[in-house]
């Protein structure tokens, strides 16, 4: 199986369907970076890459109202049916791979995504594709996260279940995934040779908060550890949820759970 079908299986299985059951949970999470994602867009016609259950595509309609319209597009149809059940005016959604889809050139005025744009098998031929779509001097507005280091919380469950989950893969650098982008030298590389100009990164902090609840079902569905996780018995299963749980004390205050997420705003100009 290569790098695409990969992402296809794993979006379209537990982990799509993972996000769409955490949807409301994960919306809130995220809530700052998707106000400094919208915030500036300008009037027009948008596209929202791997958009997930819908909410930055929506929010973007919200903001532009008559003066706009959003396309969201994702691999995953659970979380493209979640979308378009959230019923919002002026959007439309797309299951599809954004690297491969033939989406009509030059037919956006501009390009966003969070956390959506990490994931290709080829960036270049991703970005040159999305490039293709968007007018000249269209916009792209892109957040993805910084360097792993920078997201300890991102982390601490992969770290704490390592002497228990030897079966846990490693993170590989530059392979699709959570970090693929984090390098700027690189991103300002991929979106040159796809036909992109004036490329900025600029650091974006994020204040996230979720409630302490909600904590070990977040860790238990979402992430590297979640993905081996239905497969260990009992009682180790039990002993790997407490472990984890315990790590992230320092993350827990009081009924809520706080964090920083430390992104990179993209910003580009097709050409």
């Amino acid at each position: 199986m290569d790098r695409a079908q990969e992402q296809v299986a794993r979006w379209n299985g537990p982990s799509g369907r993972a996000w769409v059951d955490s949807q409301a949970t994960l919306d809130a999470l995220f809530k700052q970076l998707e106000n400094a994602l919208v915030e500036t867009v300008p009037p027009g016609r948008v596209l929202d890459v791997g958009c997930g259950t819908g909410g930055t595509t929506a929010a973007v309609a919200e903001r532009l109202g008559p003066h706009g319209s959003a396309v969201g597009v994702d691999i995953s149809a659970p979380m493209i049916e979640a979308a378009r059940n959230r019923g919002v005016a002026r959007t439309s959604f797309i299951e599809a791979d954004a690297q491969e889809y033939a989406f009509e050139p030059a037919s956006f005025d501009t390009v966003i995504s969070r956390f959506g744009v990490m994931f290709f098998a080829d960036p270049v031929r991703a970005f040159t594709n999305l490039r293709r779509a968007t007018k000249a001097g269209g916009g792209a507005r892109l957040i993805v996260w910084r360097a792993l280091e920078d997201n300890p919380f991102m982390t601490t469950a992969e770290r704490a279940a390592a002497p228990l989950l030897p079966e846990l893969p490693p993170r590989v650098a530059d392979a699709p995934g959570q970090f693929a982008l984090a390098d700027p030298d690189r991103v300002r590389g991929i979106l040159t040779d796809a036909g992109w100009t004036k490329v900025s990164l600029d650091p974006l902090d994020a204040d996230c908060t979720m409630p302490e609840s909600e904590l070990i079902g977040y860790f238990t569905r979402l992430g590297p550890v979640s993905q081996l996780l239905p497969a260990i018995p009992e009682p180790r299963r039990s002993e790997i949820v407490r472990t984890v749980r315990a790590a992230f004390e320092p993350f827990v205050h009081g009924s809520e759970v706080r964090f920083t997420a430390a992104c990179w705003l993209i910003t580009a100009e097709a050409r």
